[in-house]
């Protein structure tokens, strides 16, 4: 299935001292989703935000609020994202041994689900629950800390993942170093929906926040079209 193309940008990017007014201001700037990254210190060697903070900025926006939880374990943690505003929560693959339970009990809270895969990680850990998922989110650097460089290894990761997912209905959300200038060769790979979040939160208003959404979003359309 052919979707069209979501900027997710990640609010890890964004000014924590001002972080409700961030997030209206990418509303305004033309965000299709608010993609939240949270880290626990201990799956991934940072520790960002959690759940009250999500409950807390989810009445600045109407828009998708995109939950990636890099915490292990993640499953005593579902209903209290999904209570605090999460629309889609992505686990990881690698976070525990029981990933189609996870999957189960994210979408009888009612939310989409989502499993997102490491740099080492191969396609193989999602073969067995592609019907449980809405979303794959292949992480093109290493979790834990956000302005980090894109690695160009995930490339054709992305491309058989895309091959992998065939005609289901399942978005396919590329994160990590994110920039107008790879934005079209992740979409050309078969990337629907880019997580942004220095490319994104550079600059000081939301003028400026709406230009590099806007210059992403066309280089994934062309990326697109070259498929």
């Amino acid at each position: 299935m052919n979707f069209g193309v979501v900027i997710a940008p990640s609010i890890l990017a964004a000014d924590f001292a001002r972080l409700g007014d961030e997030v209206a201001a990418i509303d305004a700037a033309g965000a299709d989703w608010i993609h939240c990254d949270v880290m626990d210190g201990h799956f991934v060697p940072n520790i960002s935000f959690g759940s009250d903070v999500i409950k807390a900025i989810r009445p600045r926006t109407a828009k998708t609020f995109d939950v990636h939880l890099m915490i292990a374990p993640a499953d005593p943690y579902l209903e209290t994202f999904a209570n605090a505003g999460a629309d889609i929560i992505t686990v990881h693959a690698e976070a525990g041994p029981h990933l189609d339970r996870s999957l189960q009990v994210i979408r009888a809270l009612g939310k989409q689900a989502g499993v997102s895969l490491c740099p080492a990680t191969p396609e193989a850990a999602i073969e067995h629950v592609l019907d449980r998922i809405d979303l794959v989110l292949v992480m093109t650097v290493n979790p834990g800390f956000g302005g980090q460089s894109f690695l160009d290894s995930q490339i054709e990761k992305i491309r058989r993942i895309r091959k992998l997912i065939g005609n289901r209905a399942i978005r396919l959300e590329v994160d990590g170093g994110i920039t107008r200038d790879n934005a079209a060769a992740v979409a050309a790979a078969g990337a629907d929906t880019l997580v942004a979040g220095s490319a994104v939160f550079r600059g000081k208003s939301s003028a400026d926040y709406a230009g590099n959404i806007a210059a992403i979003r066309e280089a994934a359309q062309a990326g697109q079209a070259r498929r």
